[in-house]
């Protein structure tokens, strides 16, 4: 089996990468995590993915004049490792549309929200405000806008009355490690793909979409 040469792009401790390494541990799992890339020399995920024996590298953004200066040098590093596809998992950099297009279709994102809700920053701080009763996560492809990019699969959380936004981050976070290697697992292994802005495939719908009843709930899906 040829399995995608996928890289994982972080800037911080990268607690989705590992879920995504752990689960292209399996020779099963038509992804192999071959690169893990930070733009930050001092991620501690850097640390972390080399003892699971994956190759890291850095290309530090702030020695660069601008974003399309850094990102052509993040072009090359991926070329020189014959990376086919990218997930972004916690980088804190904004793409241009130009490295946008060199990877559309072929990069995921997952944002700490049930998109469209809550594009951008302080998604849990902004849920816990608006008094919404679901949060989750989501993973989708990137697109030049932010957060817009086709849905692969979603995961839900209720709100509970005494939560702050650092116990829903991490009942939401635990989410995120379940449903971000099952989306790449759908993508990689060409079970889904997308038309127009929507991700459609063999799957039902509910297959890519699970609710957790309370925080120590295996993921269950919607019927």
């Amino acid at each position: 089996m040829t399995r995608l040469r996928t890289a994982i792009l972080i800037s911080g401790r990268g607690s989705n990468m590992d879920a995504l390494i752990a689960a292209s541990k399996d020779p099963s799992f038509p992804a192999d995590v071959a690169l893990v890339l930070s733009n930050r020399p001092d991620a501690p995920g850097l640390a972390k993915a080399k003892a699971a024996g994956v190759a890291t590298a850095a290309v530090d953004h702030k020695i660069y004049a601008g974003r399309e200066e850094f990102e052509r040098s993040l072009q090359l590093l991926l070329e020189t490792y014959r990376i086919e596809f990218i997930c972004l998992a916690g980088f804190m950099r904004m793409f241009t549309p130009w490295f946008v297009g060199q990877w559309r279709g072929r990069m995921l994102n997952i944002h700490p929200s049930l998109l469209p809700a809550f594009r951008g920053l302080d998604t849990h701080e902004r849920a816990l405000a608006d008094g919404v009763k679901i949060h989750g996560c989501t993973v989708h492809f990137v697109v030049p806008e932010m957060d817009e990019g086709p849905i692969v699969a979603q995961a839900a959380v209720p709100v509970l009355d005494d939560d702050t936004p650092q116990t829903l981050a991490a009942r939401v976070l635990a989410q995120e490690h379940v449903i971000y290697p099952m989306a790449l697992q759908l993508v990689a292994s060409g079970a889904v793909r997308i038309e127009r802005n929507r991700v459609i495939g063999a799957l039902a719908p509910h297959e890519t979409a699970f609710i957790v009843p309370d925080a120590a709930a295996a993921p269950k899906r919607i019927s």
